[in-house]
Parts: structure tokens; C-alpha cells; sequence
């Protein structure tokens, strides 16, 4: 992994994922940039970019699948590889919908999170 980006972003509307997260990555070297909703997610992301993505399925306002959608299609973001979390039962299906490279299931063990950004950066 080149170290020269080691930034992830991370979008969920509930803060106590968003504190975990952001403590256990930012102990391994990452530049944790957290979002609590995907209003201008494009914007947001061109401005930190970011080597991964979580993207939560109930974000406000639109969703995960739109903001992935969102991301997706535009030109400059759409290699980033989303990890897509919920808690919903279908999250492979949601995941696949939304274009996410990976899924994640909540809850989820801290173990989980950073072996999903080796899972996708290992694909890419």
C-alpha cells in the first residue's frame, strides 16, 4: 500500500460507529475523515480523497445506495473502492445495488473493519 494516501472516509449518522471507527483506524496509521450524512458526497470526498469508503445504508438524507450511486458515477471517484455497512439482513443484495465493491455486516467485530480495507485494496 503506497503510504502517501493512507485517508479513508467513513459515512454513518450514528456517532458512537463513527468515534470507533475513526480511533481504531487512526491507530493504525489512517487519515480518518467521518461524515454523519451524504449531502454533496461527491464534494465531500474530492476533498479529502480518500483510498476507501464506508458507506452506511440509512445516511441521511438520500441513502447509501444513491450516495454510492453518486460516487460511482463520477469520473474521478469511481475506482475508490465502498465498503458498504448495515445492520439490514440484506446487505449483500443492498451492497450489490449501490455498486459497493465489499459489504460489511453490523454489528461488526473492530477486526472486521480494517481486514475489509485490506479485502478491497488487495482487489483493486
Amino acid at each position: 500500500m503506497n503510504d502517501e494516501n493512507k485517508s479513508v472516509a467513513i459515512f454513518d449518522d450514528d456517532e458512537d460507529i463513527l468515534s470507533i471507527c475513526h480511533y481504531v483506524l487512526q491507530d493504525q496509521g489512517w487519515e480518518v475523515n467521518t461524515f454523519s450524512s451524504c449531502d454533496d458526497v461527491v464534494n465531500k470526498l474530492k476533498a479529502c480523497k480518500p483510498k476507501v469508503i464506508f458507506m452506511d445504508n440509512w445516511i441521511p438524507p438520500k441513502g447509501g445506495i444513491i450516495a454510492t450511486q453518486e460516487i460511482k458515477n463520477d469520473i474521478d471517484l469511481k475506482d475508490i473502492p465502498v465498503i458498504y455497512f448495515s445492520a439490514n439482513s440484506e446487505i449483500s443484495k443492498l451492497a450489490n445495488t449501490a455498486g459497493a465493491e465489499h459489504f460489511l455486516a453490523k454489528p461488526f467485530d473492530l477486526d472486521h473493519l480494517t481486514e475489509a480495507i485490506k479485502t478491497v485494496l488487495k482487489s483493486k
